[in-house]
């Protein structure tokens, strides 16, 4: 049986899944490897704080305490990831001034792993977004979008796998339908394809062949719909192969990861940390060394 454990307040909710025996042999230090897995969401160009005006988010945000937080978090531990679910930029005049070019360096400076591509991240056009990626020192991933015939083309990876104490994690990224969210001018000659067909592809490419204990997907399509249009619950569904997917696009705060189980009877987790910077998602895996079984702590903080 799954065991749940949700504490809530006014910055942070805490989930812990995991069999038997936590959290005495969670926390034997000898026998898991523990790997921090840090993430953000619909940025949207948010470099300062909100203002203290009396709105619902005044003082949260910005980039420098986000900064702060996860320099803090890297101190603290050893095997750290941080990535990005896409809509960087727009949203700010600091989008209008500089088109990214402030964005992308903060993320480098912050040390971002990997991220995957918002609709907004066009929006200063393909071209200036290939420049942005040209000059980032993180990973951008995508597996449905067809770049073959843009300046995107050498830019942008399907995958990236990232190794920890002989613990593997394949990391792909996932984009929304861009006709009629962008206009046809900024994204060029970029390929619109099938989202779950392309992403249980991939995971099945991270898990069964190159053997990676953990799959995560950095998506932006979104959290959920009332429609039957493709999103992170209706991913996780229909899956087989992916472990996490951590999404964007909605601007959804989840207290804690949304719990689906996959067509093999598995737990997929979902989660998104809203919009603007305002929360920094931070997921716990622990894993044996001998079976590999996978715990999380998964607790997102209000950066302020």
């Amino acid at each position: 049986m799954i065991r749940r454990k949700f504490i809530q307040n006014t910055t942070s909710g805490i989930l812990v899944l995991g069999l038997g025996g936590f959290p005495t042999e969670l926390f034997a230090k000898n026998n898991t490897t523990k790997l921090t897995i840090l993430h953000t969401n619909d940025v949207h160009s948010r470099i300062d704080p909100f203002p203290m005006d009396g709105g619902k988010y005044q003082g949260l945000g910005g980039a420098a305490k986000r900064a702060t937080l996860i320099e803090k978090i890297r101190k603290e531990e050893d095997n750290v990831l941080l990535f990005d679910c896409g809509d960087i930029l727009q949203g700010t005049p600091y989008f209008n001034f500089y088109e990214g070019n402030l964005e992308f360096e903060l993320m480098n400076r912050m040390k971002y792993d990997a991220a995957t591509i918002g609709n907004h991240d066009f929006d200063a056009g393909i071209e200036k977004l290939a420049e942005h990626l040209d000059n980032a020192s993180f990973d951008m991933l995508n597996c449905n979008y067809n770049l073959s015939n843009t300046p995107l083309q050498k830019n942008v990876n399907k995958y990236k796998i990232f190794e920890f104490q002989e613990i593997k994690i394949g990391v792909f990224g996932l984009g929304i339908k861009l006709d009629g969210l962008v206009p046809a001018g900024l994204f060029g000659e970029t390929e619109y394809l099938d989202p779950m067909k392309n992403a249980n592809k991939t995971a099945s490419t991270l898990k069964n062949d190159l053997k990676c204990d953990l799959v995560v997907c950095l998506s932006h399509l979104g959290y959920e719909y009332e429609s039957d249009r493709p999103s992170d619950v209706m991913l996780a569904k229909n899956s087989k192969d992916i472990d996490l997917i951590l999404g964007g696009h909605t601007h959804t705060f989840l207290d804690i990861p949304t719990s689906v189980q996959n067509k093999k009877g598995e737990e997929v987790l979902v989660n998104q940390v809203g919009w603007a910077g305002i929360r920094l998602g931070r997921l716990d895996f622990y894993f044996t060394k001998t079976k590999k079984r996978k715990k999380v702590v998964s607790k997102s903080t209000n950066v302020q």
